[in-house]
């Protein structure tokens, strides 16, 4: 069979123009993604902007204050993002601004359980176990957010956690009508963090597509769980001898008492 050139660059022209058709589909298809992803980080992060906290002095007193978990060690060396979380928490207590703290974390094994061991950590700091409530469901972002309203019956409640997992952890609270605001900790101080920033791009476009699209919810959900508030000290009312006569009235010992018009010289 004699080779016929002809055909043959014929047949490569076809072959070029439809290479050249997928590659600038894929192309299309890459941008359009890109455009969507980036805007899709900004409009978490500016939703965010107002019911974001950077200083632990504005916080308000608030009943619950929701932990999220994380890893206490990479490998052998203490994970910063969790010990500036623990270390919020253990401040909002000692100045008495949180009653309640809502520890929500993976509890994926034995050996890996990361409400108890911020539980642990809390108890060390003199934080009463009856004012800890720990959630071993809490797998993501989401379903610590959610569950806090759905297991644990509140939705006005302060996170804790870093910046840029606020905004997220924000942006899912407002998709349930959750009044929640955010306490940004600080950081790693050992390196820039900026592979977990990378990743944040990305757990955000999850984050719009498992909400709006998908309409993903939480692993597990239940039978609620109520958070209960501590209880108050009594208070007993002061004694009253205008309206109790069995008081006997409290004289100033500072003041002189004033004399009989009958008893005085004149």
């Amino acid at each position: 069979m004699k080779f016929d050139s002809h055909i043959f660059r014929s047949y490569i022209k076809k072959a070029y123009k439809k290479l050249q058709g997928f590659l600038f589909g894929a192309f299309l298809v890459f941008l359009v993604g890109s455009a969507a992803v980036i805007a899709i980080d900004y409009w978490v992060s500016w939703q965010a902007e107002d019911r974001i906290i950077y200083d632990i002095d504005e916080v308000p007193e608030l009943e619950v204050a929701v932990v999220l978990g994380t890893s206490k060690y990479l490998g052998r060396t203490l994970n910063d993002y969790y010990k500036h979380r623990i270390e919020a928490a253990i401040e909002l207590f000692d100045r008495e601004k949180v009653d309640q703290f809502l520890l929500s974390g993976d509890n994926a094994h034995r050996s890996y359980n990361e409400p108890w061991t911020m539980k642990r950590d809390l108890l060390k700091a003199g934080v009463p176990e009856e004012r800890i409530n720990l959630d071993y469901a809490g797998f993501r972002t989401l379903d610590s957010i959610v569950r806090a309203k759905k297991i644990f019956d509140t939705d006005n409640f302060l996170i804790i956690t870093q910046k840029f997992h606020c905004e997220r952890a924000l942006f899912i609270a407002n998709s349930y009508d959750i009044h929640a605001q955010c306490l940004a900790v600080s950081g790693p101080t050992h390196h820039s963090g900026s592979s977990i920033r990378l990743r944040e791009v990305f757990a955000r476009t999850k984050a719009f597509l498992d909400l709006y699209i998908m309409g993903t919810t939480p692993k597990f959900l239940g039978p609620k769980e109520p958070i209960q508030p501590s209880p108050k000290p009594e208070s007993f009312p002061i004694p009253n001898s205008i309206t109790d006569p069995t008081v006997t009235p409290v004289v100033d010992p500072t003041k002189s008492p004033i004399a009989d018009p009958a008893e005085t010289d004149v």
